[in-house]
């Protein structure tokens, strides 16, 4: 599938997803929304890729969302309402990118500011380099978080430290965001998507069912409790035994003392 405002591009088992709207810095408008979902939900149903890494073109990740230009035929539409039909599937597009079952990877190339904060800390992993900069920016517009920056900010660097960056909007350059955890891997620019790629392939080497039913166990740990999440441990590892051929390779690769080849199956 074709996009106008994005690019998919394959790797092997790894697929790299990178806005392209350089001269808006990457800013998420509409029709970016629909084309990531579009994209998400290729990539989901792909058993051939395995960790989706998602950056920007140009000198930012993303700047936030873009409602300045109305579409053909709404050039009466109000502010508001661009902004709550922009909310509207902006939640949608979240919910898809997140709920990917594959490891996702963020390589912050530049700036990453509201709506393309979130969508930065959506992602499991996050990758930067000199230029990546972080900022909330919301409450400088006369808004409060959206795009789930008020979920995960907090459970990414604490509450205190939350409310600090919304508070505030300060910026925060690439040296704070690796001690803040904002970033998990910190490399030059002309290394960073070789850097995602290689920690993908880390990544990607593993079963893939065990790895999406990790992830699922991961995600779900943020908003249950110990007993609950027990249960779904146990539950996770009957789901992952389903992929015999992964079961029985982990096993006869440790006996054997070679390295395993997992096929998902």
């Amino acid at each position: 599938m074709s996009y106008q405002n994005l690019t998919v591009e394959y790797d092997g088992t790894i697929a790299v997803v990178t806005l392209q709207r350089p001269e808006k810095l990457n800013a998420i408008n509409r029709e970016l929304h629909l084309e990531m979902m579009d994209a998400c939900r290729e990539l989901r149903d792909d058993d051939g890729i395995r960790v989706v890494i998602f950056t920007g073109a140009g000198r930012g990740f993303c700047s936030g969302a873009d409602l300045t230009g109305a579409r053909a035929g709404d050039e009466n539409q109000s502010r508001a309402a661009r902004l709550d039909e922009y909310n509207w599937v902006g939640r949608q597009a979240l919910m898809i990118y997140r709920g990917l079952d594959k490891p996702t990877i963020a390589a912050v190339n530049g700036v990453a500011a509201g709506a393309g904060m979130g969508l930065a800390l959506a992602c499991d992993m996050r990758v930067g380099c000199e230029h990546s900069r972080f900022k909330t920016v919301f409450i400088e517009r006369s808004l409060s978080p959206d795009s789930g920056l008020s979920y995960f900010l907090p459970r990414i660097v604490g509450s205190s430290r939350a409310f600090d960056l919304v508070f505030t909007s300060r910026s925060v350059d690439a040296d704070e965001a690796w001690r803040l955890g904002l970033l998990d891997r910190m490399t030059s620019a002309d290394n960073l998507l070789a850097e995602a790629k290689e920690l993908a392939r880390q990544i990607a080497f593993w079963p893939p069912v065990a790895m999406q039913m990790s992830k699922r166990a991961l995600q779900r740990s943020l908003d249950t409790d110990l007993a609950d999440q027990l249960e779904y441990e146990t539950h996770s590892i009957v789901f992952a035994r389903r992929a015999p051929h992964d079961v029985a390779e982990a096993a006869a690769s440790f006996q054997e003392r070679r390295p395993p080849n997992f096929t998902g199956e």
